[in-house]
């Protein structure tokens, strides 16, 4: 019943194809009424929620496909491949793209721990997954709905809406990826402010040992946490989300040549050759086969 009240607001304030602002900071929601294949996109920091049709995330070949039965959770900032495999004008897709802010989410995370929910040491699986599924759950649900709620008044909207968010969050690290989301913003996630730091910084020259030494690694150290944390090496990582940034850059209508100075490139021969190496078409080739409803990755 929550499910379909949420989707009743998303549909009721989202009349075309894309993003919509809900005018609370880092809550958009979005439609989509055509199948659009995996595309290049950067997740920021975010949660993605489905309350009708299904969405599709690739990350270093790992594919993450979701409805309205989980949410998508990724905590740190990620180079992926999006789309909308089955949206149609006969069943359009409708979400809500919630950004996590660094700042809550680790006070949170310390207030929970503070309170006796310390967060349990893991090995292995969680600490290998850069991005994690969650089955919504009660509190998630009744969550969001409330947040989404305030739409109908700017008022309540202005007043209510951080507390509203910050419910949100704390659900989340409640929920069934809260132990994954509280690694990524504990307080001693080096890994994860490492990426924070590059993913602001992209049109800077990016060194790996300076990587490590803002971790407070050596470089040998900083290479295999960080392979750890995100499957791929750091130089990999680099380059793809640098990649991602100038396509999604592209599709919004940069010229090709102010897309790679923007994410760092100097020369336009090198950006071209390392796009077709990635995406299997030259810059020009792959913005004519591109169409894209903007916001929908």
């Amino acid at each position: 019943m929550r499910k379909d009240q949420i989707k009743q607001l998303i549909a009721g304030r989202t009349d075309r194809d894309g993003v919509t602002d809900t005018g609370i900071k880092g809550v958009r929601l979005f439609r989509a009424t055509q199948a659009i294949s995996c595309v290049p996109a950067v997740y920021e920091p975010c949660v993605v929620a489905i309350v009708s049709g299904t969405k599709e995330a690739v990350l270093d070949g790992h594919r993450y496909l979701y409805d309205d039965s989980q949410y998508l959770c990724c905590p740190m900032s990620m180079p992926v491949k999006a789309g909308t495999p089955s949206a149609s004008h006969t069943s359009p897709l409708y979400g809500v793209l919630i950004s996590l802010d660094q700042r809550v989410m680790m006070e949170l995370a310390m207030e929970m721990e503070d309170a006796g929910g310390a967060l349990p040491s893991v090995k292995g699986e969680l600490r290998t997954q850069r991005i994690r599924l969650a089955r919504w759950d009660h509190g998630f649900t009744d969550a969001l709905l409330r947040l989404l709620q305030l739409g109908a008044s700017q008022t309540d909207t202005a007043v209510l809406g951080e507390a509203r968010l910050r419910e949100l969050y704390y659900a989340i690290l409640k929920g069934e990826a809260g132990i994954f989301a509280r690694q990524a913003f504990g307080a001693g996630n080096a890994i994860a402010r490492s990426i924070a730091h590059m993913s602001s910084n992209l049109a800077a020259p990016i060194s790996i040992d300076d990587m490590a030494t803002r971790a407070g690694m050596s470089r040998a150290v900083f290479h295999r946490k960080f392979k750890q944390v995100t499957t791929m090496a750091p130089i990999q990582f680099v380059k793809s989300m640098r990649l991602n940034n100038a396509a999604m850059k592209i599709a919004a209508g940069m010229t090709i040549n102010e897309a790679a100075m923007e994410v760092g490139y100097v020369s336009p021969s090198q950006f071209s050759r390392e796009f077709k190496n990635m995406y299997g078409q030259s810059p020009r080739q792959w913005v004519k086969a591109q169409k894209i409803p903007m916001g929908i990755s």
